[in-house]
């Protein structure tokens, strides 16, 4: 029966902090360029048109417009900008 006691608050506290994933501009919204669109962790959604990819798989507007998400082939999920009209 050799316990140690009391010691349990000092093996706390290792918790990571959030990442913040997600969708951070949706269909319809307004972008300037360099906004970014999507925060993930590999790719659920693909780059289309006017987006860029970053090395984490961070989607972002290469130019000003309007977001829209299309399903294309093989049932993934593609974003693109399209510029506004004139």
């Amino acid at each position: 029966m050799a316990h140690k006691k009391g010691q349990s608050s000092s093996k706390n506290g290792r918790d990571s902090h959030s990442k913040r994933l997600g969708l951070k501009k949706f269909g319809g919204e307004v972008v300037k360029a360099g906004n970014i669109i999507v925060r993930q962790r590999g790719t659920v959604h693909y780059p289309d048109r006017n987006v860029g990819m970053g090395k984490d798989h961070t989607l972002y507007a290469l130019i000003d417009g309007t977001v829209v998400f299309k399903r294309k082939k093989e049932d993934k999920s593609y974003v693109s900008v399209l510029p506004f009209e004139n």
